[in-house]
């Protein structure tokens, strides 16, 4: 992976890698990689650890901490996996949360009803019988990585925690209810994946691009297709 921050832009980066033989995939590898990248720093000299809360983090280790000329030295990360599939996610510019979840068969009105607020769930009742497990699963992932990216998981009725009615996956990161300061959305990816990014503190009017990478076991390859749209904040989504 080459790609690297580009001034005046707030970049989320997104390793998607497989597990391989039918064992856990590592997340560290992908942690590693995004971190070579972004951090300007050889993988020897990375360390991968977690904040008093759980919330990952890759740092730069050795006798050159905080030294400038090195770039950040602590770059915040999100780690989800699901059946098959481990998911990372980067951004220099701040806190970031991931979520992903495989299509699968789910009773997804009774979850709605028991888990979400009442319109959310009347919301998924309403929705096209062939929609409602895709969408209930955006709700899901969007609850989780806004929690995440917050510090706070789903502690504390996290399920309950209000975030937008999904319109599909592509590139438009919409605004928390009562939270002006978080966005979340569901960027493309390859496969029947839900795929939930949120970020916290992006500055308004600065573009918010979300990288997707496509991987295989510990390799990663860019996924080079690239869509856009522009809104008051500002997202470039580049996958397919």
């Amino acid at each position: 992976m080459s790609q690297l921050p580009v001034p005046g832009r707030d970049t989320v980066y997104v390793c998607v890698g497989r597990y391989a033989g039918g064992r856990p995939a590592p997340s560290g590898p992908l942690l590693r990689r995004l971190g070579v990248a972004l951090l300007g720093a050889p993988a020897d000299r990375l360390v991968v650890e977690h904040r008093p809360g759980g919330s990952p983090v890759v740092r730069v280790g050795g006798p050159s901490d905080g030294d400038p000329s090195t770039g950040p030295v602590v770059l915040p990360v999100s780690v989800s996996r699901t059946d098959g599939f481990v998911v990372a996610a980067a951004r220099p510019g701040g806190p970031v949360g991931v979520d992903v979840e495989r299509l699968r068969p789910l009773p997804a009105p009774a979850l709605a009803a028991r888990w979400y607020a009442a319109d959310e769930a009347a919301w998924l009742a309403g929705r096209p019988e062939d929609a409602r497990v895709e969408d209930f699963l955006r709700l899901w992932t969007a609850k989780e990585a806004v929690g995440k990216a917050l510090g706070v998981g789903l502690r504390d009725g996290g399920l309950r925690r209000r975030v937008p009615v999904p319109r599909g996956a592509g590139p438009l990161l919409r605004v928390v209810p009562a939270r002006p300061d978080v966005r979340v959305g569901h960027p493309r990816v390859p496969g029947a994946l839900v795929l939930a990014v949120a970020v916290v503190g992006a500055e308004d009017g600065v573009d918010v691009v979300v990288e997707a990478v496509q991987g295989t076991g510990h390799r990663v390859a860019a996924v080079r297709s690239a869509s856009t749209e522009r809104t008051s904040f500002p997202v470039v989504v580049r996958g397919s």
